[in-house]
Order: structure tokens, then sequence, then C-alpha cells
């Protein structure tokens, strides 16, 4: 994700190879043959309308309150270190269904231990439902986990190197951190391609300026990290590597039709959702040859029409940050948040801000409510969601103290498999 504070790298350089060719798709993104998504029991049908959800997850949305069914849409930051009284009443009283965590939020390991398996208990004297934890945690520049933990390579260098099997051993690296601490989320890898020297906030956080390479490395970083028993969730679906602006700071605007996503922006997405991929974000950007009016994470055009319809993935969408400038500059943050969820997309990823994270939460009360969100649009992201923690196997179980030591001698070993 592009969400949090992070410091702006200069761009990777271009692979060195020369450009493999990209298979043209001229009127549609390949179709995957087998999802092996979450929600294999829940496919998303056309607009969005459910069909019967696996038994287990019927029965337990059945239990659930309207206030729960929508806490589990919505996913926030929080302030410190520490649970405090605003991270208990986003639990208690606003059931949200996960966290996310920054650099500011774990300052080494035993605090970062603590806090997680603390918020895990705060959880579980209420709803009981497991919370999605979660990092961006991609190697490189963009990383959330205490730095007693040695660091990785950027997406740029392992692009370098463009070895399939080291791929999966990074992907699987990241996740065994991830798991050691008790995280079951992360939001990698990064499938666009840099094909705009001038994109800094992407840069070296891609894997090259091929598309066949990203798909190929892409995928393998995700069945690593899938491996470990945590999700991953590839991004910036439809694509943020031909970007100047920053969507931290500003709406970036893509003209690319879609003849031209096909052929260089969605191989890879394709390929994810080829080969299994449960969770994609989408970026704020707006494509005005696809939707004039809304930016991806909250288009319908973009959402339901081009990655689910077309390229036929049944799993969860998350929308990027929702307080990112991209959006909070330019929409009401709960109005967005309400039409994401109608557009197809399952959870809004609110980062930062207590206040914005109330207003997102009682928009999404208000749209259930009155009927702006159908009962039965709600019913249908609920059962992805919980189906996705179901296949994961989330819950409070408290984690042990990772072995720091080990871990980085297991990273070592690897890199020096791989790089000369």
């Amino acid at each position: 994700m592009l969400s949090g504070c992070m410091s702006q790298g200069s761009p990777s350089a271009s692979n060195p190879n020369p450009p493999a060719a990209v298979p043209s798709v001229p009127n549609s993104t390949p179709k995957p043959t087998q999802t092996g998504s979450p929600s294999e029991a829940v496919p998303a049908p056309a607009d969005n309308q459910p069909t019967q959800p696996a038994d287990k997850v019927l029965e337990q949305i059945k239990k659930m309150s309207i206030n729960e069914k929508v806490g589990q849409l919505v996913v926030v930051g929080m302030e410190g270190l520490t649970v405090n009284d605003q991270t208990t009443q986003l639990i208690s009283e606003y059931h949200v269904g996960g966290f996310i965590f920054f650099k500011v939020n774990l300052k080494d390991t035993p605090q970062a231990l603590a806090l997680f398996n603390s918020l895990k208990s705060t959880n579980e004297s209420v709803t009981g439902i497991p919370l999605l934890l979660s990092v961006d945690e991609e190697g490189g520049r963009v990383s959330r986990l205490p730095d007693e933990l040695k660091k990785l390579p950027t997406n740029a260098a392992i692009g370098k190197i463009n070895n399939g099997e080291f791929s999966r051993e990074i992907g699987a690296v990241l996740g065994k951190e991830l798991k050691s601490f008790g995280l079951n989320t992360d939001f990698a890898p990064v499938l666009d391609v840099f094909s705009n020297p001038n994109n800094t906030v992407i840069g070296d956080r891609s894997f090259g300026n091929q598309a066949d390479v990203v798909s190929r490395l892409g995928v393998a970083t995700m069945q690593g990290i899938e491996s470990a028993q945590v999700v991953a969730v590839v991004k910036h679906f439809p694509g943020h590597g031909d970007t100047a602006v920053d969507s931290h700071l500003g709406l970036p605007v893509v003209n690319h039709d879609l003849a031209h996503l096909r052929q260089l922006e969605l191989v890879p997405f394709a390929s994810a959702i080829n080969n299994g991929a449960d969770a994609v974000m989408v970026a704020h950007l707006l494509m005005p040859k696809l939707d004039e009016a809304h930016p991806a994470s909250f288009s319908k055009a973009v959402i339901t029409d081009l990655l689910r319809k077309e390229m036929g993935f049944n799993g969860v969408v998350f929308s990027d940050d929702m307080t990112m400038g991209a959006i909070t500059q330019n929409y009401d943050i709960g109005q967005a948040a309400v039409e994401s969820v109608l557009a197809g997309g399952d959870i809004v990823l609110v980062g930062h801000s207590f206040d914005q994270q109330v207003q997102v939460i009682q928009a999404l009360r208000s749209a259930v409510s009155n009927g702006t969100i159908p009962e039965s649009v709600l019913h249908a992201s609920v059962a992805r969601i919980l189906k996705l923690k179901e296949k994961y196997h989330l819950s409070n179980s408290k984690a042990e103290e990772p072995d720091i030591k080990g871990l980085n001698a297991n990273l070592s070993e690897l890199l020096g498999k791989y790089q000369k």
C-alpha cells in the first residue's frame, strides 16, 4: 500500500535485460483457470450480488449484529505504542475488522509483541472474530517491523537477480517474520510495472519495467508470503507504475485506455489472480478512460466490471488508505468509503485519525441503515472477509517471543546464496 510516512527514495534503475515480449490481450485480460480465492464458496456474481455463503460463515453472519458486520469492512490504524482508550473503543464499540501498523507504532520487538497480543486479548472479549493484523512489509525502504530484524533487499534488487526461487524464498522470509510476531496480513507484493522513471513513490518498490518479470517474481513472492499462512495483498491495482503524482499528496491521473492496461499494467495482476491471489488492494488513481468521475478505489467500472467480472477475481478487495491526500483533498471520506463498498470493494483502510475512522464507520452504518448499501451487498463482503480469515486460520492466540537471531541468520544465508 502507499499509505503511511515513508522516505521518498529515488527511482530504481530500469531492468538491464532487454524487455521480453508481453502478450497482447486486445479485448480482455486473461481469465483465471482456478483462483483458489477464499471466496470459492462465495463467488462475486454480477453487480456484486451474493450467492449462498458456506454454511459455517452463513451461521456466523446470522449471529452478528449490523454494527458487527459493518465493522468487518474497516481496517484502521492506531496512535501510539500501546492499546489506549480510543483503540479499545474501535474494537468494543465499532467492532473494526482489523488494524494496520506503521513504523511509529513499533519501537522494538518486546513492545511490538506486547501490542499485538494486547489487541488480541481485547478483541477476544468482544466479538471473538479474529482481527486482521497488517503492515506494509515489502522489503527495502517500506518496512514497518522492528529494526532488530535484518533489512531485506528492494524489489528492484530482486528484479535484477531475476530468479523466481529467490523471490519465493524472500516472500517466505517476509511471511515468517510477520507470523513470528503474530501478524497475519502483508500489503505486499507490489505488482506495479515501473514504466515511468519520474515515479518516485513506486521506484525501487517495483520488480522492474517488464510486465512478465514483475508477474513472475511478484507471484513467486506472493506464494512465499502465503506459505507462512500470512495473507498477501497484491497492490496497487490497476497499476501505479506510470504516475508522477504521489497519491499521499494528490490524486494521480492515468490516461491509459483498457487496451494499454491489458498489455502492461494488468498483466501481473491477471497472473496473480490466475495463481490464486486472495486479496487485492485498489489504488487512488483517476483513470478517465475507465471512469471520469471516480478514482479506482471507489469505481464500479474498475472494481466490479474490470477486476471482478472481466478478470474473474472473487477474493477480498481492499482500498488504499482513505486518509491519503488523494482522497481527503478531493472527497468526503465517509462518502468515499460508502462508494467503495458499492463499487465492489470489501475493506476500507483508514490508517490515521480517530475522528476520520469514526466518520467512515458512521457513514457505512448510516448507508446500511437507510438502504444505500443493500443488506445483500453487506453480507457478500462480510462473507468474503470471514472466509479469508477462516482460510488463513486467524485466531486470538498470543504469539510467543520471535527468534530474531534465527530469522536474521536465515535471511543472511539466503542472501549469500543469491547475491554476488
